[in-house]
């Protein structure tokens, strides 16, 4: 465990489990990319799928609340704006989904 803490640079369990937390993050924010590009490749064109804002969304999030934790000013305000765009994404989404009437109408 003590080879570990000090590859990542830690000094407590507790960082370590932060840190641990902030690559679980970036994994899911990166898995964003794969499933866009996946999307894409099996309809032949550039797609961008429900799924990408919500990894966007959870992936944000969880960068936000690692910001939070390590005090980076630069980091918070970056994931902060994400986090808002992505939430707005989806809530366009939803509402245009919602505007449109349904076939039995």
């Amino acid at each position: 465990m003590q080879m570990l803490m000090n590859m990542l640079h830690v000094d407590s369990v507790v960082e370590l489990w932060w840190v641990v937390f902030g690559l679980a993050a970036q994994l899911m924010f990166t898995a964003r990319f794969l499933l866009q590009w996946i999307a894409s490749e099996r309809a032949k064109d550039s797609v961008m799928p429900v799924a990408f804002w919500y990894f966007s969304l959870i992936g944000g999030v969880m960068l936000l609340a690692y910001a939070l934790y390590r005090r980076d000013p630069v980091f918070i305000l970056g994931q902060a704006l994400g986090v808002f765009i992505y939430a707005r994404n989806l809530w366009l989404i939803y509402a245009k989904r919602r505007a449109q009437p349904t076939p039995s109408e």
